[in-house]
């Protein structure tokens, strides 16, 4: 079938016509129909498919997500657990406000048992305050032999509570050891003290905005 004979294909009595421009119509009209649809009401629902499939993506990675924190939680308690016991023990090695007289004397006495002399042993008159806990600097100047000053330190790290020896200086003055030192022992604060020191921490927070 050519152009010519297309031409004289009649619109009122398309059901003589050819089996291919019968076909051709079909589809015409079938790709008319579809066309029409999308714009009218499919459309609309592929954007909602769309967006539901970015939707499904989402949920199963939080899925995902939330599966493995399950999978690890009892690890997630036991690490829990641990570090609670461990800041437990750490807490027991920081002395009370009450105990700290006691600990300033477990120092000298330290010193004293191995034949060291103290000619300085001056504690801070202000402890330094933390959210937790209070640092108390202790400045000590001692004489004596070079091995009782390395035993002294040693017998300082072997107290029951936390004590730390900073800034150590040696120096020799006519023929006679002195050492030159920062000790520094911590308590833990109380509820009343925990609580202004937060208090001040979120009362600096505000000013500084």
């Amino acid at each position: 079938m050519n152009l010519e004979d297309l031409r004289h294909l009649n619109i009122k009595d398309v059901g003589n016509w050819p089996l291919l421009p019968k076909i051709a119509i079909l589809l015409g009209l079938f790709v008319f129909i579809v066309g029409l649809g999308f714009a009218l009401d499919w459309r609309d629902q592929w954007n909602d498919l769309e967006v539901q499939q970015g939707e499904e993506v989402k949920l199963k990675d939080q899925y995902a997500q939330k599966k493995a924190k399950a999978i690890n939680f009892e690890l997630y308690v036991q690490q829990l657990n641990e570090v609670e016991q461990s800041f437990g023990a750490l807490v027991k090695q920081l002395p009370n406000r009450s105990e700290i007289d006691a600990l300033l004397t477990d120092i000298n006495q330290a010193g004293l048992g191995r034949g060291l002399q103290f000619e300085l042993f001056r504690p801070a008159a202000q402890e330094k305050m933390a959210e937790f806990y209070a640092e108390l600097p202790i400045k000590i100047r001692i004489t004596g032999t070079y091995h009782d000053m390395g035993a002294f330190a040693s017998d300082v790290a072997q107290l029951p509570r936390i004590v730390t020896l900073n800034d150590l200086a040696i120096h020799n003055d006519k023929g006679t050891l002195v050492l030159d030192a920062d000790a520094k022992t911590f308590r833990y604060l109380d509820e009343e003290e925990i609580a202004r020191q937060r208090a001040a921490a979120k009362a600096k927070a505000k000013g500084a905005k």
